[in-house]
């Protein structure tokens, strides 16, 4: 298996290790070398390698990378607004909501959303990301009031808000068309919206996560609409608990597919399983969250199967870590995330990792895989380049954190 601290495997060039592959794994890789794209069985094949076969994979998607967005490593200047940790749905996979009564249950005021993103926008944030509970008594005009309460103060801030659950949840409350409802929301400010929700897009599997939560033809029929309206979103994949390596196949391919239909995603984010705080892990029906060794295959993974169509994979730096990170920006990602100022689902489900990187650290430590930084806008427009290290980039005081447990690494930074 490869090893984050065995530097080795860096060294060896993609078609050496090519060579050093089974036949089959061989045959697909050179396939999606070629630009064509990989059917089911061929990606099935990829997502259960091993040995020299998952360095073949890991080699050559980062090949790839290479081919289609080069050596700069892009991060985005944020903060996550999470405004209320209070939540009907009851998801076995979350150690984030609470009931409305119980003591540290929340619901951040309007202007306290607003003044946050205020001096987010003072301290650099070119971005908001809101998510957050989902309460039962929620006005389903408030995603719409909040909006335009951010807007007004700050009209040129990208507000990147409110997944296809909430939006599911909006729609409910307000007895609108999903379309009328979307349109609503990009009036009132909506720039893009997270492609979160999406766990593993297969419904038997996701009646074992969360029955109560919407289902796959609910949360593709947000996104194409969205999509359809000219709001782009992100795309995620939940892995690590209950699914198998051909949940991961599918979810990608369905991904893919309505990336050729509308091109609207912006970035695709693997999110592990984070379980030491969670109901499905504690009742035993699921496993203790990934591996590194999954972390790997599902990373390149997503490089090979969306090649040419979602160009930006994108790691979760609160859920790997630093060094998982870099490991993973040499297997196919390109993306370091955001700074997130703040954040509140990764905390509450145990993240042991901190809850801010300074533009500095993320400089320093793209660095140290020898990539070239670059700040980046939420639609991938790039802000500025840093060819050269500059005298604010430093790393944490204590160095990069030791990456010792797969299992205990933190939740994402922007939930499921």
């Amino acid at each position: 298996m490869l090893k984050p601290a065995n530097l080795g495997w860096r060294e060896i060039p993609w078609d050496q290790a090519l060579r050093a592959a089974h036949p089959d794994v061989a045959n697909a890789l050179e396939k999606a070398l070629a630009g064509q794209d990989l059917g089911f069985e061929e990606g099935l094949i990829l997502a259960n390698v091993e040995g020299d076969d998952l360095l073949a994979l890991v080699r050559v998607a980062d090949e790839i990378r290479r081919r289609v967005v080069g050596d700069r490593i892009t991060y985005v200047v944020n903060r996550n607004l999470n405004f209320t940790n209070i939540c009907i749905v009851g998801c076995a996979f979350c150690g984030f909501s609470r009931g409305p009564d119980a003591p540290d249950a929340y619901f951040h005021s309007t202007d306290t959303l607003v003044a946050k993103s205020v001096e987010a926008v003072k301290l650099g944030a070119t971005e908001v990301c809101i998510q957050g509970g989902l309460p039962k008594n929620l006005d389903g005009y408030y995603y719409a009031q909040l909006l335009q309460a951010i807007k007004k103060r700050l009209p040129g801030l990208h507000v990147h808000a409110f997944s296809p659950m909430e939006i599911t949840y909006g729609v409910e409350k307000t007895r609108l068309e999903l379309r009328e409802y979307l349109l609503m929301l990009k009036d009132t400010g909506l720039n893009s919206i997270p492609g979160t929700a999406a766990e593993i897009l297969d419904d038997q599997v996701r009646r074992s996560l969360s029955p109560n939560k919407l289902k796959v033809r609910q949360w593709i029929e947000v996104i194409r609409t969205a999509h359809s309206l000219g709001i782009p979103s992100t795309s995620t994949m939940m892995y690590g608990h209950t699914e198998l390596p051909e949940h991961w196949v599918r979810h990608l391919l369905l991904l893919r597919d309505i990336q050729k239909d509308t091109g609207g995603f912006t970035e695709f984010v693997p999110l592990g399983f984070i379980h030491s705080r969670t109901k499905l892990f504690h009742s035993g029906r699921a496993r203790a969250g990934r591996s590194v060794h999954e972390d790997l295959i599902v990373h390149a993974l997503s490089r090979v199967l969306l090649n040419n169509y979602i160009h930006n994979i994108q790691v979760s730096w609160v859920k790997l870590g630093f060094e998982e990170s870099l490991t993973c920006l040499e297997a196919g990602a390109n993306d370091f995330g955001g700074t997130l100022m703040e954040e509140s689902i990764s905390k509450a489900a145990g993240a042991n990792f901190g809850e801010y990187v300074s533009p500095g650290e993320f400089r320093a430590m793209i660095r140290t895989i020898g990539r070239i930084p670059a700040e980046r806008a939420t639609s991938y427009e790039i802000r500025k380049v840093f060819p050269l290290p500059d005298t604010e980039e430093h790393l944490p005081l204590e160095g990069l954190p030791v990456f010792d447990d797969a299992r205990h690494a933190p939740m994402s930074a922007t939930g499921y």
